[in-house]
């Protein structure tokens, strides 16, 4: 019979990867984890492909219990993470005996929170990817008493002196702040605003509460198109922000359609991407100018950071005899 991670308290949950890539040519929007820099360390801190499908959890508090015992991993935005009621860490390997309740509850200063287990877990896919697209109506969001077929199990693995933590990895975590700060370089039709284009940097925005994965719409000093003419239908990039007529800007996030017809003033960086996908309706957001350079700087910079991470995971998995996934 075979070993599972049984959901418990589902809140909002769903099974995600890092999305569909090269996919758009067909129509297909990417999809996958909002915060990809968390749900890559997650599943690094696992000894996992960075690819591997893993659970994103939104807001609302969750449980599951593992019928053996396993290695979890728990990134994104601050948390309560509890294992049978003792409180573990975030950003670290954490291993859990079968049976035990693991709980990640008062998720706040962010919106999701990812959760990785050594060896993953089985996935149905659509086009190389298990991230749920609800335009097709793939990967519902997981119910009460769901159970995922777990594909490896972990040997117990305790500190033999007072429960001391075994691993201190220090994983890139990012801070979480009040207000959020998104890099966005230039857009393709940022001279069609003139000097109004500058609203953008000039004051923040407030998420919508209508924002989700598809867009996140941001109200305040909308910069104005100065140019006349029709905006013809175009393929759009994950993080284009545009500027429909109206009071408001629309930010296109990983469910983006592939093609749109809006004038598009400025791109969200890949970094920006994931700071994105943890600001909550409500929120404050501030935008800052960059230039392509810096923004592959920085982009180059936190995927540098995950690899080094990943040799200190093998480094310890190898130490404390812990075998990871083949080709992790």
């Amino acid at each position: 019979m075979a070993d599972t991670l049984t959901i418990r308290t589902a809140g909002i949950v769903t099974v995600q990867d890092l999305g569909r890539v090269g996919r758009s040519r067909y129509g297909l929007p990417a999809n996958g984890a909002a915060d990809q820099h968390s749900a890559r360390v997650a599943n690094v801190l696992c000894g996992n492909d960075e690819r591997a499908p893993l659970l994103e959890i939104t807001a609302l508090d969750f449980a599951c219990v593992p019928s053996s015992d396993i290695l979890i991993a728990v990134t994104g935005a601050p948390a309560d993470v509890t294992v049978e009621g003792t409180v573990r860490p975030q950003w670290e390997p954490v291993p859990v005996r079968a049976g035990e309740t693991v709980r990640v509850t008062g998720i706040r200063r962010g919106l999701r929170v990812y959760l990785a287990v050594l060896g993953s877990f089985e996935a149905d896919c659509l086009q190389g990817s298990c991230a749920p697209d609800t335009i097709l109506g793939f990967g519902p969001t997981l119910r009460n008493g769901d159970e995922l077929v777990l594909h490896a199990a972990c040997p117990p693995i305790d500190h033999p002196f007072s429960r001391i933590p075994l691993f201190r990895l220090h994983a890139p975590v990012r801070p979480f702040p009040t207000t959020w700060t998104i890099d966005v370089t230039d857009g393709p039709d940022r001279t069609e605003f003139g000097d109004t284009g500058r609203r953008l940097f000039d004051a923040p925005f407030t998420v919508s509460p209508q924002s989700n994965h598809i867009g996140l719409r941001l109200r305040g000093e909308v910069p104005r198109r100065v140019t006349k003419g029709e905006v013809l239908s175009r393929g759009v990039p994950i993080g284009a922000i545009e500027v429909p007529a109206g009071d408001e800007l629309l930010v296109l996030h990983r469910g983006r359609g592939v093609t749109a017809g809006y004038p598009v003033l400025a791109v969200v960086t890949a970094t920006g991407l994931s700071d994105l996908g943890q600001v909550r309706p409500g929120q404050t957001i501030r935008f800052r100018h960059r230039t392509r350079d810096q923004a592959v700087i920085a982009h180059r910079s936190q995927r540098n950071a995950i690899g080094a991470l990943r040799g200190r995971v093998r480094t310890a998995f190898d130490t404390l005899r812990i075998r990871a996934p083949v080709g992790s």
